[in-house]
C-alpha cells in the first residue's frame, strides 16, 4: 500500500504538551516537513524560545539550543556565524520575539543574518497566564486588560512583518495561518521557502503564523479559529510582505486600526 501521509522524520515521538486546539503542533509538523524535504535535518540547529514553545527542543529531531527569554535570534546569530554550514532557525512566540526580544529581532533582521525565523502570533501571552502581548488587538480582553486593550494607554499592536519588511537586511517576510487545509498548504510552502533562502544564502527570512490560543482566549478550539479569522486576519492581513528573490521589495497591505 502506498504511503500518502506520515509523521515527518524530523519530529520526535515525544507527545506534545500543547492545549487542545493550539496550532503549535501543526506548525511543528510543517517545520519538520521542510527539514525532511530539503534533506537538512542532520545539519540543522534549532533555537527554542521561552514561552509555550519552550519545550520544542523535545519535539524536533535536529540539534536544539535553549535561548534565554527574547534572545533566540542573538543565539541563532552566534551559531550561524560560528557554523555557517549549518541551517539555523528560531521558533518564537509573540512575547518572546516582539516584546523582550524586540531589539534582537530588529537588529538580526537589519544585519541580514542568514537565519530562518518561525514566529507564532496568537495575540496573547500563553505560557504565563494570558496577559496582554505586543500583538494583542485593540479592545481585546486579556488577564491584564479585563476591559479590553486601550490604545490610549497601551498603544497599538506591533505588526511584525510590516515592520521588518522595511529593513534592507530582510530577504523574505510572509504572514500565514493554519486555520484550514488551504492555509496550511500556503504556510508549508512559506516555511520551506524560508529555509531554502537560507540554504541559498539569501539572508534573513521570517514566517509569521497567525495562531489560536483557545485556553487563554476562553474559547473552544472551533470558536478560537472563528475568532482568529474574524478578528486577527483583518488586523494582520495574510500575504508576502517582502521577497527579494521574487522582486517584491515591500508590500503595504491594509489592516483596520
Amino acid at each position: 500500500m502506498a504511503i500518502v501521509f506520515q509523521k515527518p522524520h524530523a519530529l520526535t515521538d515525544a507527545p506534545l504538551h500543547y492545549c487542545p486546539g493550539c496550532t503549535h503542533g501543526i506548525v511543528h509538523r510543517l517545520v519538520a516537513q521542510a527539514l525532511d524535504e530539503l534533506g537538512v535535518e542532520g545539519k540543522t540547529v534549532g533555537v527554542a524560545s521561552v514561552g509555550c514553545s519552550v519545550m520544542s527542543y523535545d519535539y524536533f529531531a535536529c540539534d536544539m539550543v535553549e535561548a534565554p527569554h527574547g534572545r533566540a535570534q542573538a543565539v541563532a546569530t552566534g551559531i550561524k556565524r560560528a557554523r555557517p554550514e549549518n541551517v539555523v532557525f528560531t521558533y518564537q512566540g509573540d512575547g518572546d520575539l516582539a516584546a523582550i526580544g524586540t531589539a534582537e529581532t530588529v537588529h538580526a533582521a537589519t544585519r541580514g543574518e542568514n537565519i530562518t525565523v518561525i514566529f507564532i502570533n496568537n495575540a496573547i501571552y500563553g505560557m504565563t497566564g494570558g496577559q496582554m502581548a505586543p500583538t494583542s488587538l485593540p479592545g481585546q480582553i486579556t488577564q491584564t486588560t479585563p476591559y479590553g486593550r486601550d490604545t490610549n494607554t497601551a498603544g497599538y499592536p506591533v505588526r511584525v512583518c510590516e515592520l521588518l519588511s522595511t529593513l534592507d537586511g530582510v530577504a523574505f517576510a510572509q504572514r500565514v495561518t493554519v486555520s484550514d487545509v488551504k492555509n496550511v498548504n500556503i504556510a508549508r510552502q512559506a516555511i520551506k521557502k524560508a529555509f531554502q533562502n537560507q540554504i541559498d544564502g539569501k539572508g534573513y527570512s521570517i514566517v509569521e503564523v497567525l495562531s489560536t490560543c483557545p485556553t487563554n482566549w476562553g474559547l473552544s478550539p472551533v470558536e478560537a479559529v472563528k475568532w482568529m479569522n474574524e478578528n486577527m486576519i483583518p488586523y494582520y492581513p495574510l500575504g508576502v510582505y517582502k521577497d527579494v528573490a521574487e522582486g517584491v521589495k515591500v508590500v503595504q497591505k491594509g489592516g483596520k486600526s
